[in-house]
């Protein structure tokens, strides 16, 4: 163990090597892997702390193609992997920020902050690849764990004969399952969770906050209190659907950022998190829209499930 000048913490988990960036890998900081064989070396989403002193690879993936992921990228003239779903978006900066779903004056806000803060350049030489992909290091492999929900091409990699799981924005924070870009999707995130829980691992890391987690058991226990921010929206939906509600009073009502967060995120994120969770309660009888346009719930001897 040990603190790098630029500021990541350097902790083993026998070959695999976790460097976690500032304040415990806080947004807009993350932790990164670097994982050696004994014929290569990889390092997994480099953060802001690689921007400088980053450790020498011969290859990086990306988890996902988020800022804060790629941060550190630049320092990197080898290649580079990222799944199927999330290269163009890795490839190119416009296509990353169209993601986002801004309207072109916020568009062109978060592409001057992508390239200023973050140092996002794009890289076209990126190349693609799908779940189950396999990486041999020499006498160490990572497989490609496909997680999407999050982003269309959002992955964990597992590094084996270590038992090491890296499950990115899948980071058991109290925030919560994040699934507001324009390719996120809820009934994904919910399917991945659900394939986590099937694998087992000796330790599982966060690119956040959290850490590493040693054990399955500890782990599904943060997976399920992770999960269940999912519901608790669910349930805050329709505790406000208590009359007709249009989708931009649920905007303002919030079911994912907390009243004093400000940001020409918030309010397309907060949409699309209101629209995904309607449609589902829609499909399962447990809101109906009452006009076009307003929506409200239904009482729970009413509602079939599906």
């Amino acid at each position: 163990m040990g603190t790098h000048p630029t500021g990541y913490t350097a902790v083993d988990y026998d070959a695999v090597t976790v460097l976690h960036g500032a304040e415990r890998g806080a947004y807009p900081n993350g932790n990164s892997l670097l994982v050696k064989g004994s014929e290569a070396t990889l390092v997994v989403d480099p953060s802001l702390s690689l921007v400088e002193g980053a450790p020498p690879a011969d290859l990086v993936l990306v988890s996902h193609a988020h800022e804060d992921h790629i941060a550190g990228l630049g320092s990197y003239d080898v290649p580079v992997h990222v799944h199927e779903g999330d290269l163009e978006a890795l490839r190119s900066p416009e296509s990353l920020v169209s993601g986002f779903g801004f309207s072109p004056e916020d568009a062109e806000e978060a592409g001057a902050m992508l390239r200023e803060q973050f140092h996002v350049r794009g890289r076209p030489d990126a190349r693609g690849f799908e779940d189950g992909a396999v990486f041999d290091l020499g006498g160490r492999t990572v497989t490609v764990v496909h997680l999407p929900g999050h982003t269309a091409g959002h992955c964990g990699f597992l590094v084996e004969p270590d038992g090491f799981l890296f499950v990115a924005d899948v980071d058991l924070t109290s925030f919560g399952p994040y699934y507001g870009d324009v390719g996120s999707s809820l009934a994904e995130f919910e399917a991945s969770i659900g394939r986590l829980r099937e694998i087992e691992a000796r330790w599982y890391g966060t690119a956040h906050q959290k850490g590493v987690i040693e054990g399955a058991e500890e782990f599904r226990s943060r997976l399920d209190a992770y999960a269940g921010v999912i519901q608790r929206r669910e349930e805050t939906l329709l505790k406000f659907l208590d009359g007709p509600r249009t989708v931009e009073e649920i905007v303002e009502h919030r079911l994912v950022y907390r009243p004093h967060v400000r940001g020409a995120h918030v309010r397309p994120v907060e949409r699309r998190t209101a629209q995904r969770h309607l449609d589902r309660l829609l499909v399962r009888g447990r809101v109906t829209e009452v006009e076009p346009g307003r929506y409200r719930a239904v009482q729970p001897d009413c509602y079939r499930t599906v």
